[in-house]
């Protein structure tokens, strides 16, 4: 009788080494959860063809959008564990999303095997040019000054751009208007049309806007500076101490793949990264290269980046609303 088990567990101990080393066998999915032509899709389409070289097999980027990143972090979870289905996944997918939502299709720490943590994404805080507005110190003033009277644009409610602009209001002390919108660049437009206040937005969009006169920069929201503004001071430098609000992006594969296929995918997306065009494209359009942690920390990132922006979607009030 114990042979017989034996015999009936001996393809199923073997089936994960045997995946392991006839990676890649086949074309490898990247999945975006965004729709084409945005930054993150932009990135992926860059990085599927580095680790088509790198792989020697194809590698296409397929955009499933809907359900707020939902469904394709569904489609994902339920893909077969062997490497060929990947997920690239921005932060609040993994963080936010777990406070926010009354139900998830999918579990960020259980359905899921951390790759590469590879880039990070900053957002500058801008007001019309034609604002009182030159410094935090005057946003801090104004508002207590003119107190229900300030609004800022975010891209939507738990988008980091709103909960930093929460987190910079509480930091202050002083109270202002949450408008959502539904993108980056409506918001940004009413910044410059006067109609809302401020925004905490992309850099790469920002630039322009700035050079033209039509938007004034009081910092950005990660600790360095951004590359493509190094003129604009990190918010931490410029009245708000410590602050920092950022997104990023990590590359997820399903739980149950083996450890060898995670290694092998790691080192090729970091190497990828690392190239100096890649790292060009990044900086030129805003974002931070990031130099992951390895695979066996990066739960342990995770973790914290839940409990973190957790606890800030609890203290705004927003949890369970979505």
């Amino acid at each position: 009788m114990l042979t017989r088990r034996l015999a009936m567990l001996a393809p199923f101990a073997f089936a994960a080494p045997a995946r392991a080393q006839s990676f890649p066998a086949g074309t490898i999915r990247l999945v975006v959860p965004l729709a084409a032509g945005g930054a993150m899709d932009t990135i992926a389409r860059s990085l599927a063809a580095k680790l088509q070289e790198r792989l020697g097999v194809s590698v296409i980027v397929e955009n499933i959008t809907g359900g707020g990143t939902l469904i394709a972090a569904k489609t994902v979870a339920k893909s077969a564990p062997d490497g060929h289905t990947l997920l690239i996944a921005p932060s609040g997918m993994l963080t936010t999303n777990l406070a926010l939502f009354k139900e998830l299709p999918y579990d960020p720490r259980a359905d899921f095997i951390p790759v590469a943590h590879y880039v990070e994404v900053p957002f500058v805080l801008v007001v019309n040019a034609a604002s009182p507005i030159r410094s935090i110190a005057d946003l801090a003033r104004l508002a207590k000054e003119k107190p229900g009277q300030l609004t800022y644009a975010s891209t939507g409610i738990g988008q980091v751009p709103h909960l930093a602009g929460e987190m910079a209001a509480r930091q202050l002390g002083i109270g202002i208007s949450h408008v959502p919108y539904r993108g980056a660049p409506p918001a940004l437009l009413d910044v410059v049309a006067g109609h809302v206040t401020m925004t905490f937005t992309d850099p790469s969009i920002a630039q322009q806007l700035i050079a033209d006169g039509k938007i004034r920069a009081l910092g950005v929201t990660s600790k360095q500076r951004a590359a493509v503004m190094p003129d604009i001071p990190p918010l931490a430098e410029a009245g708000l101490a410590g602050f920092e609000a950022v997104s990023w992006h990590m590359l997820l594969a399903p739980a149950g793949t083996p450890q060898p296929v995670i290694a092998r995918l790691h080192v090729e997306l970091t190497r990828a990264i690392a190239e100096p065009a890649m790292r060009g494209q990044l900086v030129r359009m805003g974002l931070i290269p990031y130099a992951s942690e390895a695979p066996e920390a990066l739960p342990a990132f995770l973790n914290r980046e839940i409990s973190r922006w957790g606890d800030i979607v609890r203290q705004v009030g927003i949890a369970g609303t979505q």
